[in-house]
């Protein structure tokens, strides 16, 4: 089973600033297809900010989105994992935690972030491979032995 340094090694990691306001940070999310990213201070992860955050605590707020700052509405403190752990544990922080998106850290290093959609797709493929291999080993035929 790989590690979620594995999973993320190929990966850009997106993320925004506190300061900027929610109307910069969606345009960004949107202009590259994500639904959530990680906010730093300073190379310091403060925070994340997905699109439940925007709709719940500024959408359903009425607040304005140009005046609004991502420090004002984003998940501070979020729950993180080491780049180490597993898809099994990530999932069970997830579950949890009621999150659907967990930055991966470093000792204080921001490594990624993963969606539940990545390790749901981890999933799926290792069970893939156990099917494959379980359905292998039922049809199999031994070779037959040559008669004496």
């Amino acid at each position: 089973m790989a590690c979620m340094r594995d999973l993320l090694k190929d990966r850009v990691l997106y993320f925004i600033t506190p300061g900027q306001s929610v109307a910069e940070a969606a345009g960004y999310m949107s202009e590259r297809n994500v639904g959530a990213v990680c906010v730093l201070e300073k190379n310091r992860l403060v925070g994340i900010l997905s699109e439940r955050d925007i709709l719940t605590r500024l959408v359903a707020a009425h607040r304005d989105p140009q005046a609004t700052k991502v420090a004002e509405v984003m998940t501070a403190r979020p729950v993180v994992v080491d780049a180490h752990e597993t898809c099994e544990k990530c999932l069970q922080v997830m579950k949890r935690a009621g999150v659907r998106h967990l930055p991966v850290v470093e000792g204080d290093r921001l490594v990624g972030l993963l969606a539940l959609r990545d390790l749901l797709q981890v999933d799926r493929d290792e069970k893939a491979e156990e099917v494959k291999l379980m359905e292998d080993y039922i049809h199999y035929v031994p070779p037959s032995k040559p008669q004496l």
